[in-house]
């Protein structure tokens, strides 16, 4: 058996399945990691969000911001943006209501033995033991009968920091927000959402949330992606996944047992125009 961790998929189907079969990816032995944004922005979400879903227990996934966005659309939580979207399909599908209800039942991180599994990353607070501690209360939000006050309040950018006295809506949304939102963040784990750019554009006081000196998930391997102008990151303790298939870069998957790179080109009329 062989997991493969892959980077950010965001509708881009094509793509994903020449990654498939050049990984000779067998469900019936293999796993999938997948670290979040299945859907938006490329040409066939609701193609990549149905596979997925048709995997079962031979995929994992945990939630990223554009999968996030898809459910407060769909709740009238978030406002539709529009042109660069492409999460309508999804809307409209007759099996929109069955893929948002699995969708919902996806973690926002997974872990096993020492891999930690997350979209964006940890706040330097949280060791990777208590980050999936932290994903469970999220995760009975979203599966709760409070599930669509949840999304109505889950839009914003505060708190920016992380407390133990947080409670409530403001708990939660610091949670989604490190998780699925992160890049930069101070020492204290103040955290930062509008820089969106390279290492060398941190703002003034701010880390990239993987370089934070005593970083409490540091003995863990972090399994990410969220930051494509990051581009792809591969350190012991540390495998960023996000090489820029949307952006006319590569898919990327990364076998976990023997550390092997798989990358496919962006297949032809997935690319979006560069504005990271």
């Amino acid at each position: 058996m062989a997991t493969y961790a892959i980077g950010d998929i965001q509708g881009c189907y094509d793509s994903l399945r020449r990654l498939l079969d050049l990984c000779a990816f067998d469900p019936a032995a293999d796993r999938l990691w997948l670290v979040g944004d299945l859907v938006n922005r490329g040409p066939h979400s609701l193609e990549t969000l149905r596979l997925i879903k048709s995997l079962g227990p031979a995929a994992v996934t945990v939630l990223g911001n554009h999968d996030l966005y898809l459910l407060m659309v769909a709740e009238g939580g978030a406002k539709f943006r529009g042109k660069d979207d492409t999460i309508q399909a999804i809307l409209d599908a007759p099996d929109c209501a069955e893929l948002l209800a699995w969708l919902r039942c996806q973690p926002l991180c997974f872990t096993e033995g020492n891999y930690c599994l997350v979209h964006a990353g940890l706040l330097p607070q949280w060791t990777a033991a208590q980050a999936r501690e932290l994903s469970c209360e999220v995760e009975a939000a979203l599966q709760g009968p409070d599930y669509r006050e949840f999304i109505l309040n889950l839009w914003g950018s505060e708190p920016a920091g992380w407390s133990d006295d947080l409670t409530g809506w403001p708990r939660l949304r610091v949670i989604v927000n490190a998780m699925t939102r992160m890049r930069f963040c101070t020492l204290a784990g103040t955290m930062e959402f509008k820089v969106k750019g390279k290492l060398a554009n941190a703002p003034a006081g701010h880390l990239p949330w993987f370089d934070l000196p005593n970083r409490q998930s540091a003995d863990a391997v972090l399994v990410t992606g969220h930051w494509s102008a990051l581009g792809l990151k591969i350190t012991p303790n540390l495998l960023a996944l996000d090489s820029g298939c949307l952006w006319g870069g590569h898919l990327t998957a990364f076998r976990l047992e023997d550390r092997q790179l798989f990358q496919v080109d962006c297949s032809a009329g997935e690319a979006q125009p560069l504005e990271r």
